[in-house]
């Protein structure tokens, strides 16, 4: 059986339905495209959570003074981001500021300016995040860390 070529010309020019092939075409790429956008965006949110508990556990040092059990417990009593640990655990040294980091120094010395040596705690918080999806390149779970110091003397 043989179609008639105006049969056939006026396939080709019908446009009907074009939308839907070319909606069909692009939304797994557009889909393939968010998936990652969102992962990346609560990987993000998890991280200044995190960093918003480190930054809680050094205000508690800085308005109370030195407690390690207390301060850990600021750290982790800051958000409900779960599983989140203190880790390494606080800890308290003496230095002198040096631009924009602290050289260390013995307590009670003086520092090159002139000043006395400071007592600087450093809080830090550590979790993990899951992506949604498993990217080759990141493996499975990647280790969030973040590190606040804050001169309390």
């Amino acid at each position: 059986m043989r179609i008639p070529s105006s049969k056939i010309a006026s396939l080709l020019q019908d446009c009907r339905a074009v939308s839907a092939v070319e909606f069909a075409i692009t939304a797994p790429l557009l889909i393939g495209m968010l998936i990652p956008l969102v992962d990346l965006g609560l990987g993000i949110a998890k991280n200044t959570q995190l960093h918003n508990a480190a930054h809680a556990g050094a205000q508690y040092a800085l308005v109370n003074g030195w407690d390690i059990t207390a301060i850990q417990t600021a750290v982790t009593g800051a958000t409900t981001l779960l599983p989140i640990q203190a880790l390494p655990v606080p800890s308290q040294s003496c230095g002198c500021p040096n631009g924009t980091a602290v050289t260390a120094a013995a307590c009670g010395s003086v520092c090159s300016d002139g000043a006395n040596a400071g007592t600087y705690v450093t809080v830090n918080a550590q979790s993990s995040y899951t992506p949604v999806i498993a990217y080759p390149l990141l493996g499975s779970s990647i280790t969030l860390v973040a590190t606040s110091m804050v001169r309390i003397k």
